[in-house]
């Protein structure tokens, strides 16, 4: 009997995996905000400050790019993501109680609509970090 040769792939491992190292460097720069500049801010300020860290890191991002939404072929609308970053993970800042079942729908949509697999929320309402990773 041999063991299966990729027995976490079943299991969700893959998408435990998925940018894995990428969405820890971001979580580390959202601490580095959260601390240094505080909580209850404007979202746009934390958004703001991530992409300066990006930038200071020569780490690539897209902030408020924008990409169409169609419904039966014909665009009805944008989604303007707050940043996507490594080309590949959308972050979405918050300035909420807690994140809940609608932050984590919308992010679905967002990666649906970006063609992208892996989401980040990061709220920074409390004084401690609350994140959570999404994969598509």
């Amino acid at each position: 009997m041999t063991a299966d040769p990729m027995p976490d792939l079943r299991r969700g491992g893959e998408a435990k995996r998925l940018l894995k190292a990428e969405t820890e460097q971001i979580i580390g720069f959202a601490f580095e905000v959260l601390n240094e500049i505080g909580h209850r801010l404007n979202e746009k300020i934390y958004e703001n400050s991530l992409v300066v860290l990006f930038q200071q890191r020569g780490i690539a991002f897209d902030q408020q790019r924008r990409f169409p939404v169609w419904f039966r072929g014909l665009q009805v609308g944008d989604f303007v993501p707050d940043l996507i970053v490594f080309g590949s993970v959308v972050v979405d800042t918050k300035v909420i109680d807690r994140i809940t079942g609608h932050e984590r729908g919308q992010m679905l949509n967002y990666l649906r609509i970006t063609r992208l697999r892996v989401g980040l929320i990061l709220n920074f309402r409390h004084a401690s970090l609350e994140f959570e990773r999404l994969v598509l």
